[in-house]
């Protein structure tokens, strides 16, 4: 909502203009009148929507059309001025007077409402609204017309409200009058207020959601009686406006448009606002993206309250309760945004059923990761989703928390952090597609169906450490070795792959450690894949392992992705430990009892936290 109103009267000389405004500021008709007033603002405490107003006065006799054009650019709001008793001033409004034509030919600086103010009222008997409702049925822009008497006060302080609600509650966006319903980009910010509201997404409000509604919108709830009342308004003006008891979106719409048609934008402006809307119908940009503070080497990860919206709201459009999303009801998730986020390479990325679906650790996994690649891209989801006004919270930066300096985890040997980030690096064929495919359960026959448009470079799943859930997220980067930034390489733990069938394969990871990570704190791993077939005789100087002893790296992990069931995810937990403790010793990581300390519980944790689910699901 704006901060503050501009009102510019203009007229024909003679019209009251400069008394309306003298009147309104003392409260009285004075007895000398100046050819113009001087602007005068009103403060923000004394006017009825609490928004400081200017009012500018026009005069004809001391300026000229240029600055009538500066005043124009300026206002938020005109009103034009006539005089009730005289004739010709009522007929050169009716005829569209120069200044009314001057208004609209130049309307293009600053879309702004037109208000007609009859004055002098109490000098006729009869009203010259007859004359003058042509007028505004002809000219859209044309909110009101106010006939008022500056000598006697009357509706002086009801011609600068409206003047104001014009501008603060502009009917212009909401509701063509030739049409008499509701304008499209209307419809949609209401079809998306109507979905966030309706919590169980069953197609209709009902008592519950639409006290919460109406307790979000205007801090205070409904009595029994009162929903009762609108939901029968409703009922005698259409069909299916109400169903089961609750308000269907028909219903939502009709009364948005029975509140504009009389005369009461505000309770819809209010409720647009609330919900994160502008002037022009468009979620405002500190709506979606409220200010979040981010050091240097720090995280951006999801906090305990974002993961129960977000379970509420996978779970309020897993309609067969399958514990997947189908296309359908993924499609029907983001009905509440402006575009689909979510592409073909999401269902590459994250764990998926066998028919592609996306699972709840898969859809959880991809918010995850979104978080803590594109943190302003997560507030922006959240916010197309309603997370701070169904959790009552400031905004969505509430969901997110942000990690400590690492190197105070370092220093601390612990970590509070959830993800931890794996970059995956390898020349070209060695198999870090398949590395990534493997951790989310996809063996080479499966993997040899993913379209290569529809190739994803991450992977994110969840592993368990000493049976706490963290996420590892793994990303397979780019081969050309001089295009590796300082960004590219920041990550918690490095993967180097290489083919032990290709003789030229493990060069390429020798280059990259002795480049990039042979002075790093970094753990490195190296992975053999392809393990099942056969080995070769790699062409550099040292073999794999001699290598590995030389620079006290753990021996190459040997792995395959070609097997009958999913892959092992052993060295995914492994990874994810190393990453959680980097400065423990080579010996305690190559020590098999810690590997089996790590890993322990992790498939008991995995199956009793789906389980789990499963019961919460059932209970719902």
């Amino acid at each position: 909502m704006r901060k503050d109103v501009r009102i510019l009267l203009v007229g024909e000389p003679k019209v009251g203009k400069t008394s309306l405004i003298m009147s309104l500021v003392s409260e009285e008709f004075p007895d000398e009148v100046p050819l113009r007033a001087e602007e005068i603002t009103i403060p923000a405490d004394v006017t009825p929507e609490r928004v400081p107003t200017h009012i500018v006065d026009y005069s004809e006799a001391e300026q000229s059309d240029e600055q009538l054009y500066q005043e124009i650019s300026k206002a938020n709001v005109i009103c034009i001025v006539y005089s009730v008793n005289n004739k010709k001033s009522i007929e050169k409004v009716s005829l569209v007077s120069v200044y009314l034509c001057f208004i609209l030919r130049h309307k293009l600086v600053s879309l702004v409402p037109l208000i007609l103010v009859g004055n002098k009222s109490d000098l006729v008997e009869h009203s010259s609204m007859e004359t003058i409702l042509p007028i505004m049925n002809q000219y859209q822009d044309i909110e009101t017309c106010v006939e008022c008497s500056a000598k006697n006060l009357k509706n002086i302080s009801e011609l600068f409200y409206y003047a104001q609600k014009a501008v603060l509650h502009p009917t212009g966006p909401l509701y063509c009058p030739e049409e008499k319903e509701l304008k499209p980009s209307c419809i949609k910010a209401l079809t998306r207020i109507f979905k966030i509201s309706d919590l169980d997404n069953d197609g209709t409000l009902n008592d519950s959601e639409l006290n919460f509604f109406q307790r979000t919108c205007f801090n205070t709830p409904l009595a029994p009686q009162a929903l009762e009342d609108v939901k029968n308004v409703v009922r005698r003006n259409m069909m299916d406006g109400v169903k089961d008891n609750g308000l269907t979106l028909k219903g939502f719409l009709f009364l948005h448009t029975l509140f504009i048609q009389r005369g009461r934008h505000e309770t819809t402006w209010t409720v647009l606002r609330r919900f994160g809307y502008d002037d022009d119908l468009e979620l405002t940009q500190e709506y979606l993206f409220p200010l979040i503070k981010i050091p240097p080497d720090c995280t951006t990860e999801l906090n305990h309250n974002a993961y129960l919206f977000l379970q509420s709201v996978f779970d309020k459009h897993d309609k067969d309760r399958d514990c997947a999303l189908s296309p359908e009801e993924v499609k029907d998730l983001f009905k509440v945004f402006p575009y689909m986020p979510w592409g073909p390479d999401v269902n590459n990325t994250v764990c998926t059923n066998e028919q592609g679906w996306l699972t709840y650790q898969g859809y959880l996994s991809q918010w995850t990761l979104t978080t803590y690649l594109d943190v302003q891209r997560s507030l922006e989801y959240l916010g197309y989703l309603g997370y701070s006004i169904i959790y009552e919270q400031e905004s969505q930066a509430a969901a997110i928390t942000v990690t400590r300096n690492k190197r105070i985890d370092l220093q601390k040997k612990q970590t509070q952090r959830s993800v931890f980030r794996c970059n995956v690096l390898g020349a070209r064929g060695s198999g870090k597609s398949g590395f990534l495919q493997a951790f989310l359960g996809r063996n080479l026959q499966r993997q040899r169906r993913i379209r290569e448009e529809h190739k994803s470079f991450y992977a994110i799943s969840t592993t368990y450490v000493y049976g706490q859930e963290k996420y590892l997220l793994l990303h397979e980067m780019m081969p050309d070795l001089d295009f590796l930034t300082e960004m590219d390489l920041a990550c918690d733990v490095v993967c180097l792959v290489y083919d032990v069938n290709n003789p030229r394969s493990f060069e390429y990871c020798a280059k990259v450690y002795k480049q990039y990570f042979i002075d790093s704190k970094t753990p490195c791993v190296v992975i053999a894949a392809k393990s099942d077939l056969h080995e070769v005789r790699q062409h550099y100087s040292l073999s794999p392992h001699d290598f590995c002893r030389k620079h006290k790296l753990h021996p190459p992990q040997p792995f395959t992705c070609s097997t009958n069931e999913a892959p092992s995810k052993d060295i995914y937990t492994r990874l994810t430990t190393m990453a959680m403790y980097p400065h423990m010793a080579q010996a305690d990581l190559k020590n098999s009892t810690f590997w089996l300390r790590a890993s322990v519980g992790a498939t008991v944790f995995a199956v009793l936290g789906f389980a789990m689910y499963r019961a919460l699901l059932k209970q719902r």
